[in-house]
């Protein structure tokens, strides 16, 4: 279709009909933009993700490397930017490995969502110190009803 259409407009000889070229042209390159800008979005967004991952790491989390290697991490260097791997059992031997955080290829390690929300600005707290402040008077109401039922009741 896209030949067809640049034949067309290549074997015409009026200038009026070159814009179409370049109409055709431009939606292409803006198509890759778009397309690029997409992907380069998607790709920063994963590589925040396994960054993070690799920054949850702690001591007692399970660790599978790209080399195949698992084990249980025993210690965490966050100045260097490593992990110390044991990998064997008490029977046969258990052995130490340094290997580099971008080394981690599988983990039970989880990100902590607390870690994420103290990086985003909450715009609900006074909504919540709000609501803890009615539940307050709420619970102070509440017992001023319970006296009135047992003072009936001395009555009687």
């Amino acid at each position: 279709m896209l030949s067809a259409l640049l034949a067309d407009t290549a074997d015409t000889t009026t200038a009026g009909n070159g814009w179409v070229t370049w109409v055709i042209l431009a939606v292409f390159i803006a198509i890759i933009v778009v397309f690029f800008v997409i992907s380069s979005r998607r790709n920063k967004k994963r590589q925040q993700e396994a960054d993070q991952l690799m920054n949850a790491v702690k001591p007692g989390n399970k660790v599978k490397t790209i080399g195949g290697v698992c084990g249980i991490v025993v210690e965490v260097d966050n100045e260097e930017n490593t992990f110390v791997l044991e990998t064997g059992s008490e029977k046969s031997g258990k052995c130490y490995m340094k290997f580099d955080k971008q080394a981690i290829y599988q983990t039970d390690a989880v990100v902590d969502k607390a870690e994420e929300k103290k990086e985003e600005p909450k715009a609900e707290e006074p909504f919540e110190e709000h609501a803890a402040e009615e539940a307050k008077t709420e619970e102070k109401a509440e017992p001023a009803d319970e006296e009135k039922p047992a003072d009936e009741a001395d009555k009687k």
